[in-house]
């Protein structure tokens, strides 16, 4: 059942530590930049910077695993506002996540643990989002995410021979949630999970992804529309007003 934070009922769900990583080793194509976009400055800071700030406020979080590109020399002198570690990601995201939990495992982080996967490029997620999506995790087996419910009408496009794009069918948005970050996973399910993409081959854009190719469940968790994700050059406004109020 989806819920939202305030209706969520108590489990039994013994917590456990929370570990925290963001995934820093995008290019961000899509954003036109001549640095990856989580370097952007936003008032003073990297949007990776506020990113990050923005799990610091989360008492359930004390230290973050940052996963870059091998080539980034900028982000291991940035400020952080806990203490952070680093690890070297791969050439695909999922690659880049399965890297940091073999890094946090060897490190001595337990299997039955979980772990926060935040993108670098939110920086607005609020700290009440953070924690929801924390505590509905600790009553699932495998994890649960933040998202939120599509409020648009959706269309289904196909294509014709002139290359251009045409409606195919209307889709039931009452079923269809936009995927955010946080993610929070049991460690040991989320790395087997990704090894099964890697041995599979199947295409991830998100972590809870590899979940649903094993047809295991994840909780969804409504959360806020503020928390959006710096994708192309006009986000960037957005993310300004939000920071500044």
């Amino acid at each position: 059942m989806t819920q939202s934070c305030s209706s969520q009922a108590s489990c039994l769900g013994v917590p456990v530590r929370v570990h925290s990583m963001i995934v820093a080793a995008g290019v961000g194509s899509r954003f036109k930049s001549e640095i990856p976009k989580q370097l952007t400055p936003i008032f003073g800071k990297t949007v990776l910077e506020h990113s990050l700030s923005g799990l610091a406020k989360s008492h359930f979080i004390d230290h973050c695993l940052i996963v870059i590109n091998a080539l980034d020399t900028i982000t291991p002198h940035l400020n952080f506002e806990i203490p952070v570690t680093f690890a070297t990601g791969g050439s695909e995201r999922w690659q880049s996540v399965q890297s940091g939990l073999q890094a946090l495992i060897k490190a001595g982080v337990k299997e039955d643990e979980l772990i926060l996967i935040h993108d670098a490029a939110r920086p607005t997620v609020p700290v009440e989002d953070i924690n929801c999506v924390i505590q509905a995790a600790f009553c699932e087996e495998f994890g649960a995410i933040l998202a939120a419910p599509v409020a648009d009408t959706l269309k289904k496009a196909s294509s014709n021979t002139s290359g251009h794009s045409y409606i195919e069918q209307t889709l039931d948005r009452s079923v269809i949630w936009q995927a955010q970050t946080p993610q929070v996973f049991r460690v040991g399910a989320l790395l087997q999970a990704l090894n099964h993409i890697a041995v599979s081959g199947i295409a991830i854009t998100d972590e809870a992804s590899a979940f649903e190719a094993l047809n295991l469940p994840i909780r969804l968790v409504v959360g806020s529309r503020k928390n959006i994700k710096l994708t192309y050059p006009e986000d960037k406004i957005i993310i300004e007003s939000i920071l500044a109020s």
